[in-house]
């Protein structure tokens, strides 16, 4: 499944994903802090989806209510509800 989200509250502008089964094969952050999005994509691909969105979905950057990791959990949880 291929996830194309834009993102809210965060420097970043589109994640894009792709989930194979329950795994997450790849992250694509668009925009943003490359190193930072660099290194959440290196550590979210080989992980379960629903493992990274509790490590991750309440994660804040700065004096934001949100952030790049959080935003990606928040993708994630979404694709998972729609395809439900």
């Amino acid at each position: 499944m291929e996830i194309h989200y834009t993102p809210e509250g965060v420097c970043s502008k589109q994640i894009d994903i792709v989930v194979e089964g329950d795994t997450i094969t790849s992250v694509k952050f668009i925009g943003g802090c490359n190193g930072n999005t660099q290194g959440i994509a290196a550590l979210a691909e080989g992980m379960k989806v629903e493992e990274y969105i509790k490590r991750c979905k309440n994660i804040a950057c700065g004096g934001k209510n949100t952030s790049c990791p959080a935003q990606l959990a928040l993708a994630l949880e979404k694709a998972l509800e729609a395809s439900a």
